[in-house]
């Protein structure tokens, strides 16, 4: 449906009047409230203030004195007489202390035995230390484990019995 003039003198009073495009449009029928957005844009009627309600609203002064804490706010309740009752808290049963392991840059590693990617041999530890972006980047180099690819210490760090593991995450 085309813009008639009796059309665009309708869209224009009840946009003046403040309906919506989606009322507008409902009103005019026939077109959708993105046809009548570009109709206003195009007509350059004069965008609408906003309503009163968006304002911030003032904050009411606070009435109330603050409340004084209770006493023993954070203990249970208690009901009935407590002195023969058995003690309420539970005991937490003591952990067993898990062997601390070394940590994995304790080990010294002379500069003779650095090893570079290209100087990594089977019989050489394989432990990478320090970043890869860094130009100080370098592997164990000791003698590895039978077997293994890591020397005797960086295999104990990295071969960890599953048992020990879930103690380990339990008592974190």
């Amino acid at each position: 449906m085309s813009w008639t003039d009796e059309r665009v003198e309708l869209l224009k009073k009840l946009w003046s009047e403040g309906l919506s495009a989606s009322q507008v449009a409902a009103e005019l029928g026939g077109v959708t409230r993105n046809a009548v957005i570009g109709k206003v844009h195009r007509l350059g009627l004069s965008g609408r203030a906003k309503t009163t309600t968006t304002a911030p609203r003032a904050r009411r002064p606070r009435t109330q004195a603050p409340r004084a804490p209770r006493p023993n706010a954070g203990a249970a309740p208690t009901i009935g007489a407590t002195a023969l009752k058995a003690d309420s808290k539970p005991h937490v049963a003591p952990q067993p202390k898990a062997e601390k392991k070394p940590e994995a840059d304790a080990v010294v590693v002379p500069i003779s035995k650095r090893a570079s990617i290209l100087t990594l041999t089977e019989n050489t530890c394989k432990w990478p230390i320090g970043d890869p972006g860094d130009g100080d980047f370098h592997f164990c180099g000791h003698k590895s484990e039978q077997g293994t690819p890591y020397c005797k210490y960086h295999a104990e760090i990295a071969y960890q019995p599953s048992a020990e593991r879930r103690r380990a995450k339990k008592a974190s």
